[in-house]
């Protein structure tokens, strides 16, 4: 029988149906709290400025404690470590709960507690991402993460509306609440969850000793491991100069198209269905590779030049849907690549490298688009950026052809003939 390919094969395990039902109750307690959050900095200082500093203090730990975070979630067993850090969450969500509740929350306050759920957060993330692996065979581990994605969609939805509910029959407070309950909820799930046969967390060294699990360790196979510096160097460039389309397409429609908001609107609700259709196809992936990821973010580079030159809002969505559904799958890939290719007992430091040098440009992405767009214009933006997304990755996969050993017929004394990668593997 052949294998399946179905993008929903992960939830034939009981405890990956279990693990989707409390990270979509996670995932809408905290789009509760995040759509209740930024009105309450506006209403607490007036500064959208103050809005977006609040964001940044709770990303930036992970800059430089995802390494820690990391090693963290290799040192420690998984499911202790994913359940305690899901607890303290809940905790800073229920003391924010309190503090909105008696109206004293200052914006000091609010950062303190920002910059501890940041910290808190790069164990949490590598740590909930690797048990969430643990609990089907590796090549369903796509369709784990396809999965996750739609949770993670329909969770943001859900959680947004119910905010304006909860916000409006019992107050401001109650997101937080919600929120806190939504971790503790996590958190009495992971107790009883089952990883498969094999998967958990090695704590030998490759001779039987203890491993070290220091950050160095993982650093250094990060930067030892072509594709996986491939994968960054891809994702690097289309995150910086693409994909950002909360920013560029909202200036394209409401200056060029002359649209409003209503119509930025139309063109979000069609990111988000290609969001989740590329989510689906992206789970019936079995052997995601780099290669795929580039090829994916090559095209997605192109459609970027065909929206920067859409003469209309009706061309523009055309090209919407199909930019959303090439970002998701590439996506869904790099992702299952980067949580499988490393041994076991790595996967939780590369992970945390991986957060390091996904925060930079994370911060630094917006801004130099923005930069971009003040220079060339929003259409200039989208062209050149595609363009440099496209060739770079062409020009990457071009060199790596050309490196990669040919085989080489080497005429052994006997008569027999021999294929060797090349004359030196023969040496």
């Amino acid at each position: 029988m052949a294998p399946s390919r179905s993008p929903w094969r992960s939830l034939r395990y009981r405890s990956m149906r279990w693990w989707s039902v409390a990270n979509f109750v996670s995932n809408a307690g905290t789009w509760m709290q995040l759509t209740v959050q930024n009105l309450l900095v506006l209403q607490i200082t007036g500064s959208a400025a103050a809005t977006g500093l609040s964001m940044s203090v709770q990303a930036a730990p992970a800059l430089l404690m995802s390494l820690l975070g990391g090693a963290a979630v290799d040192r420690w067993p998984r499911k202790l470590t994913a359940a305690v850090s899901q607890a303290l969450l809940g905790v800073v969500a229920f003391v924010m709960a309190v503090l909105v509740a008696l109206d004293r929350l200052d914006m000091t306050v609010l950062m303190v507690l920002a910059a501890v759920t940041g910290v808190v957060a790069t164990v949490d993330g590598p740590a909930c991402a690797l048990l969430g692996n643990d609990l089907v065979p590796a090549e369903d581990v796509p369709s784990a993460i396809g999965v996750g994605a739609l949770v993670h969609s329909a969770g943001r939805l859900v959680g947004a509306a119910l905010a304006g509910v909860a916000v409006g029959f019992l107050g401001t407070a109650s997101a937080y609440a919600a929120n806190g309950l939504s971790f503790l909820f996590v958190a009495s799930v992971i107790p009883f969850l089952r990883p498969v046969r094999g998967a958990g967390r090695v704590v030998e060294g490759p001779a039987g000793e203890p491993a070290a699990m220091t950050v160095r360790e993982g650093l250094d196979y990060f930067a030892r491991r072509p594709r996986l510096v491939a994968l960054a160097g891809v994702t690097a460039v289309s995150a910086v100069f693409g994909r950002n389309y909360g920013l560029t397409l909202a200036v394209l429609v409401t200056g060029p198209l002359a649209g409003g908001a209503g119509a930025f609107g139309t063109v979000s609700t069609v990111l988000a269905v290609g969001g989740i259709v590329g989510a689906v196809l992206g789970g019936r992936l079995r052997r995601p590779s780099v290669r795929l990821v580039g090829v994916l973010a090559a095209a997605g580079g192109l459609l970027q030049v065909a929206a920067g030159l859409s003469p209309s809002l009706g061309m523009l969505l055309v090209l919407v849907l199909p930019m959303a559904v090439v970002e998701s799958v590439s996506d869904t890939a790099g992702t299952a690549v980067l949580q499988t290719d490393p041994p076991v007992h790595l996967r939780g430091r590369v992970l945390g490298v991986w957060g390091s040098i996904g925060t930079v440009w994370s911060l630094g992405g917006p801004p130099a688009l923005g930069l971009l767009m003040e220079v060339a214009g929003v259409r200039g933006a989208l062209i050149a950026g595609g363009l440099l997304i496209t060739g770079t990755i062409a020009s990457g996969l071009l060199l790596r052809t050309r490196r990669v050993p040919q085989p080489v017929m080497v005429r052994e004394e006997e008569g027999d003939v021999t294929d060797r990668d090349t004359l030196g593997t023969a040496a």
